[in-house]
């Protein structure tokens, strides 16, 4: 049974930092991309950021480069997202999917996605 379980989203205050962890099941974690997305109230799912684990190759949206930093640990099968600098317009659902298509992970039609973890940015 394939598992993604993100961790980490938190309430922090403007300027503070945040680790999120997405850990996989399931698959075989080498061989799948890997992407954080969020969503916030009244808005639609957009992409944060991406790790090809077989090239390690990362993307990231013009919204959070220089802040974000994606990582991946295949030895534990867990994906990190180092989130700096915070800002309230960071406030999201964040979550994580995997599939073995790079494109289909920014073009968020992963075929696997995670429940979410709230992160909070206050001002």
């Amino acid at each position: 049974e394939v598992q993604l379980v993100e961790s980490g989203g938190d309430l922090v205050q403007a300027g503070g930092s945040l680790r999120l962890s997405c850990a996989a099941s399931g698959f075989t974690f080498e061989d799948y991309a890997i992407g954080w997305f969020r969503q916030a109230p009244g808005k639609e799912r957009e992409g944060v950021s991406c790790i090809d684990n077989a090239d390690d190759s990362t993307y990231y949206a013009d919204s959070v480069q220089g802040r974000f930093t994606i990582s991946s640990d295949n030895a534990k099968n867990t994906v990190y997202l180092q989130m700096n600098s915070l800002k309230p317009e960071d406030t999201a659902v964040y979550y994580c999917a995997a599939d073995p298509s790079v494109v289909e992970v920014t073009g968020l039609s992963a075929q696997y996605w995670g429940q979410g973890t709230q992160v909070t940015v206050s001002s």
